[in-house]
């Protein structure tokens, strides 16, 4: 599969994603792409650009959302000398440039209304007017978009067009957040890691301890934030072993640190000032996960609960003494997750995006996780 020997991974859902570019890039339809922020959209579209008849052709791609609005139409269509104010001389768009070839409209969720319109015309017409004609321009384009952004949300909310959506919705192929692929961790780890090689000096490679954090990591910025960092110790630590726990602080992400902290309680990748509750946030995050959600556990009264999670605190701390009769530990965990939610959930007022980063969660986690605990009425 050479049209998809970038996308990189071992897990099932790369397998099945690089068997659907080979099925559907054959194809002229329309793509829509699905995923999260930096799960490599741009890096799907080209696959299937390279595994189209139109692979000799131009891949044009266009960000919708950088892109003021007052100048996307001129840099989506074109325009004509004098058209308007700056307009000195007639200028193909991005619809002209990808002809006979393919067209990348990613964020396509940012795109104004207005345009939606004009665009929606456009795959129907297989035509443009530029800004400032009188006749209209031809094209041979085959149109795939993305976009990370609940796009079925954006049409309740009358943002996106129901016509254009199911225009543009022919193909779906959604990306899975690296959070859900932690088998494909260190398979993108090698190969950036290689990309990064310079000077004649091996790729670096992870302690056993970094290892087991990157693969314990939830990766809230997904396989962008993973190759950064292996730009970034590639710089630091070329043809190295990388230990963390011996890497300046300010260079290990929070959410890393907050967990050496927990996997290795004597050597701990900290801030001095870093406080018991950001410490302790991460832990109880990612060990409630280890239960089974299917287990009925009653909460415990509100009376009761300040106390005990003081004691579960003080004892994960290594201090205090374990009661005669035990702790609940299952549920200790559970009740502190979810105050801890409802906390941030209060902090971020209401918005779920905001919340997942300040817990550095995925947002489809975090949403199973207000439902799991009830809290949906105080999103």
């Amino acid at each position: 599969m050479i049209h998809t020997q970038n996308i990189i991974g071992q897990s099932i859902a790369i397998e099945e994603l690089r068997d659907l570019i080979e099925l559907v890039g054959p194809s002229e339809s329309t793509v829509l792409i699905l995923g999260d922020s930096g799960t490599g959209k741009e890096l799907v579209a080209r696959a299937l650009h390279d595994a189209s008849g139109r692979s000799d052709g131009p891949f044009i791609p266009v960000n919708c959302g950088a892109i003021p609005r007052e100048l996307l139409e001129s840099e989506l269509f074109g325009h004509r000398r004098g058209s308007f104010t700056g307009a000195i001389s007639d200028r193909k768009g991005r619809f002209e440039l990808a002809n006979n070839g393919t067209l990348f409209l990613d964020e396509i969720g940012d795109m104004p209304i207005d345009l939606q319109v004009k665009l929606l015309r456009v795959l129907q017409e297989r035509q443009i007017d530029p800004i400032g004609s009188l006749t209209s321009v031809p094209i041979n384009v085959r149109v795939l978009a993305a976009t990370h952004k609940d796009i079925v949300s954006l049409m309740d909310q009358s943002l996106f067009r129901e016509d254009l959506y199911y225009r543009l919705n022919v193909m779906p192929i959604e990306i899975q957040p690296l959070t859900d692929r932690k088998e494909d961790v260190l398979p993108l780890f090698d190969h950036f890691a290689a990309q990064h090689a310079s000077d004649g000096k091996p790729p670096i490679t992870l302690h056993p301890f970094s290892m087991a954090l990157f693969l314990e990591y939830s990766w809230p910025g997904n396989v962008r934030e993973l190759a950064n960092l292996v730009d970034r110790y590639s710089a630091l630590y070329a043809g190295q072993e990388v230990d963390l726990r011996k890497v300046i602080p300010s260079m290990v992400p929070p959410g890393i640190r907050a967990l050496a902290n927990v996997m290795d309680p004597a050597a701990p990748i900290v801030d001095k000032t870093e406080t018991l509750n950001s410490r302790l946030a991460a832990q109880v995050i990612h060990t409630a996960d280890a239960f089974s959600d299917s287990e009925n556990i009653e909460r415990y009264v509100s009376a009761q609960m300040n106390n005990e999670v003081e004691q579960t605190i003080l004892l994960a701390q290594g201090g205090g003494m374990f009661p005669e009769e035990g702790v609940q530990l299952k549920q200790h965990l559970l009740d502190i997750e979810r105050n801890l939610i409802r906390h941030a959930l209060a902090s971020a007022e209401g918005n779920v995006s905001k919340t997942a980063r300040l817990l550095n969660l995925q947002r489809t986690t975090l949403i199973e996780k207000i439902s799991k605990h009830g809290l949906s009425s105080d999103v």
